[in-house]
């Protein structure tokens, strides 16, 4: 074990305590047959215990809003995710084991051991004293550096602890000068990969209150088009981004003068699927309602033709909102109801 990746092994080891040491050791050199599976530490509070839960957080998400926890998919134990911990469900990093594990991932070159040390800073920003703890530690810069890193993987479990961090309202000022970046690999890398549905994830996070969501108002028509190009899962979190935003009265008018795909008003169809469908519908009903707040619809400014007003407000989409009345979800149903009235 000489060379960079033994002395990658040595500060592990001395920084982590020997268990982490061999955990790393085990991930990289190979498992013997039988041996079990060390699965990343789902967040307690994904699995709705006492302990650690997210409900305990210093920002108040607006009407409406939810954050965003990266844990349901990628906390399965035998998918590939691994933390620096020996696997337990209880075992929560203190101050200074958090310090010494912040010094890993920043004098580190090893990607192995930088992932690593990544699910592991992710899985206790899940709790809400750590995530303090973290930024008082200067911990957020040193996980924000990774989202520029060429390995794709790194990027994805940065931005998931990013995300994770994002729930503290006072984390959100340190966290929003990576934005503009978030937001250019969200819209200039593949289509449905897991960098973007990561990135998307912290945007949501990070636009759940009002502070920062101005600073997405020139993204806006390209969200749009992740929209209407992404797969389901891609569609349900431009969505729930698109649904914060739509909260907004100070965003209505950029929403509204977003260039968009007439394919839109397909999302609309009976055919649509639920957690599609009730979005977007939705994300209708908030804009009417913004547009209504202080008398806006008495002073619209000047929209363009293929520009979002144009179609929520053609006759097509009134149509296509009006035959979901007879749609067989009842919750559905019972949303095109409150709808019509306004139409």
């Amino acid at each position: 074990m000489g060379g960079p990746r033994g002395a990658g092994w040595v500060a592990a080891g001395l920084l982590l305590g020997a268990g982490a040491c061999y955990c790393i050791y085990r991930l990289t050199r190979g498992r013997r047959r039988g041996d079990r599976e060390l699965g990343m530490r789902p967040s307690k509070s994904a699995e709705g215990t006492s302990k650690g839960q997210l409900c305990e957080r210093s920002a108040r998400p607006q009407r409406g809003g939810t954050w965003e926890s990266q844990w349901s998919k990628t906390s399965q134990p035998g998918n590939g995710n691994k933390d620096l911990t020996d696997g337990s469900y209880d075992d929560v990093l203190n101050a200074a084991q958090l310090q010494k594990l912040l010094y890993l991932l920043e004098s580190t070159e090893d990607p192995v051991i930088i992932e690593r040390a990544l699910i592991t800073l992710g899985n206790n920003a899940a709790f809400s004293v750590n995530q303090a703890i973290i930024r008082e530690l200067g911990g957020i810069p040193i996980v924000g550096n990774k989202i520029n890193h060429s390995n794709q993987s790194i990027k994805e479990k940065a931005l998931n602890a990013l995300n994770n961090l994002s729930v503290n309202v006072e984390n959100q000022i340190k966290i929003k000068i990576y934005i503009n970046q978030v937001c250019e690999d969200v819209f200039s890398g593949p289509l449905n990969s897991a960098v973007q549905l990561a990135g998307l994830r912290l945007l949501t996070n990070m636009t759940v209150t009002n502070d920062h969501q101005h600073m997405l108002h020139s993204y806006i028509t390209d969200l749009f088009q992740v929209l209407l190009t992404g797969n389901g899962n891609t569609k349900v979190q431009v969505l729930k981004l698109l649904l914060n935003l739509s909260e907004n009265p100070a965003m209505t008018e950029g929403l509204l003068h977003a260039q968009v795909d007439s394919s839109f008003l397909s999302l609309y169809d009976s055919h649509v699927a639920k957690e599609i469908l009730l979005r977007v519908l939705t994300l209708f009903q908030n804009i009417n309602n913004c547009l209504k707040i202080e008398g806006r619809l008495a002073v619209q400014p000047t929209f363009t033709e293929g520009s979002l007003f144009f179609l929520l407000h053609g006759e097509e989409c009134a149509q296509k909102i009006k035959a979901l009345v007879d749609h067989h979800d009842a919750e559905v149903k019972e949303k095109v109801l409150t709808i019509i009235p306004k139409i």
